[in-house]
């Protein structure tokens, strides 16, 4: 790509929904880390933790990450605490702690115990780590009224223990430089980054291969809005109503309408695995008992009781993962006494998800407008992350862009590969956010 340092590095992209990392050479190569054991999903590590109680323990809870954190609460769902999509709350004011079998965590506690658990189960290959280490951030953190200063806090505390020499650049960024190998002639290129916590956007200058500088940033924006985002659509338009949104309940004589809050929490997977407390199921039953659908309160109930917010979101993203092929495709879902069964159009979810779009296109708009280009100056768009499959997404960019100049790819491992290759570069400054 251009004259390199010959010094190792690691890329760490955390994701909202899958972490990845990736070990350069310093020679302008880089592998990615396969996991090891029974439950291992190759390179691709779920950003999950499940915790239960054991004297051996952190405070006396013990944990694990990744698909071991899904085997373990599986197997014992009433008596763990599962975790996923942390790190929405990274950059929230509002997040101070979970509090996990009474025993508080901050973000960068859970970040830590996170991160053991990918060194442990990388067989050995993440022990002798580099010193460098360059670190994924979104353009825009999740969230509203994110704090990106609090999120830099907090991930420095979660990595201090990680890498020695930490740098930051824009996850789209790392995708970029991954992409560029592909080209054999200069070209100005658009990276589309679709996580599960956040959208983000790059626009990149790539010289002709030799070239001492290949790669110049121009341009970057962001949104809080990706696949997680996508998944709460189904739950909101399609199972909140079968658990009460939307209902009556009665309160001295009067019918009113059933708070939000409950369902604001359960449509929010930072919130939904905190659900299972006293204070939120008593205020759950005292509702079903004023309730003019009690059962629909006793299935939200039944669900936040048997811990079923896993299966019932990994139900989701199978069904939304199926419209990407299909149109139209049957969501099904049984456990904790729940059953529910319905049949989705592509074209219905397509206008659930409507709003969230045309952010999304506002977005790439501004960094258009940041980088001074138009459509007609973009020679190739990379379409990157699980939520570029969206078939909407997709012709979002096709309208925009025209067929011909889109590419798309690795989706889940060119960031990781991609930010390796940028930890040798003599000129890293120039990536870092």
């Amino acid at each position: 790509m251009s004259a390199l340092t010959g010094e190792p590095a690691l890329g760490l992209d955390f994701g909202t929904t899958n972490t990845v990392v990736a070990l350069g050479d310093g020679q302008g190569g880089s592998d990615l880390i396969a996991f090891d054991g029974a439950e291992a999903t190759g390179e691709i590590f779920r950003s999950a933790l499940c915790f239960w109680e054991e004297e051996r323990g952190w405070n006396g809870v013990a944990h694990d990450a990744g698909p071991w954190a899904i085997a373990e609460y599986l197997s014992s769902p009433l008596d763990s605490r599962f975790i996923q999509s942390f790190k929405t709350v990274a950059a929230s004011p509002s997040f101070d702690r979970a509090l996990i079998f009474n025993t508080p965590f901050r973000f960068e506690d859970l970040g830590r115990l996170f991160l053991q658990s990918v060194v442990r189960h990388a067989g050995g290959r993440l022990d002798d780590r580099p010193r460098r280490v360059v670190v994924g951030r979104p353009v825009e953190y999740a969230g509203a009224r994110a704090d990106p200063r609090l999120a830099r806090q907090r991930y420095d505390l979660m990595l201090r223990e990680f890498g020695v020499d930490l740098h930051y650049v824009y996850e789209p960024l790392g995708a970029a430089y991954s992409y560029a190998e592909r080209l054999s002639d200069p070209a100005t290129i658009l990276i589309a980054d679709f996580g599960g916590g956040t959208t983000d956007f790059s626009i990149v200058r790539v010289a002709e291969p030799g070239t001492t500088r290949r790669c110049t940033p121009l341009a970057a924006a962001g949104v809080g809005i990706a696949g997680d985002r996508f998944d709460q659509r189904i739950v909101s338009q399609l199972v909140l109503p079968l658990l009460g949104k939307g209902g009556s309940y009665r309160s001295f004589g009067k019918l009113l309408e059933i708070p939000g809050g409950y369902f604001n929490d359960f449509a929010d997977w930072s919130r939904l695995a905190l659900m299972r407390n006293r204070r939120t199921l008593e205020g759950l039953r005292k509702l079903q008992r004023d309730a003019v659908d009690p059962a629909a309160i006793g299935r939200l109930i039944s669900l936040v009781e048997h811990e079923q917010g896993f299966p019932l979101y990994d139900a989701v993203g199978r069904v939304k993962r199926a419209l990407s092929s299909e149109t139209h495709a049957e969501f099904r879902f049984e456990g904790g006494g729940v059953e529910i069964a319905a049949d989705i159009r592509r074209s219905d979810f397509e206008s659930w998800i409507a709003p969230e779009l045309v952010r999304i296109e506002a977005t790439l708009d501004v960094a258009l407008t940041k980088a001074g280009l138009g459509t007609d100056a973009i020679d190739r768009v990379f379409l990157t992350g699980g939520s570029s499959l969206i078939p909407a997404i997709r012709a979002l960019f096709e309208r925009r862009f025209g067929d011909d100049r889109i590419e798309a790819g690795n989706e889940l491992t060119s960031i990781s590969h991609g930010l390796a290759l940028i930890g040798a570069t003599p000129d890293l400054a120039q990536w870092a956010d």
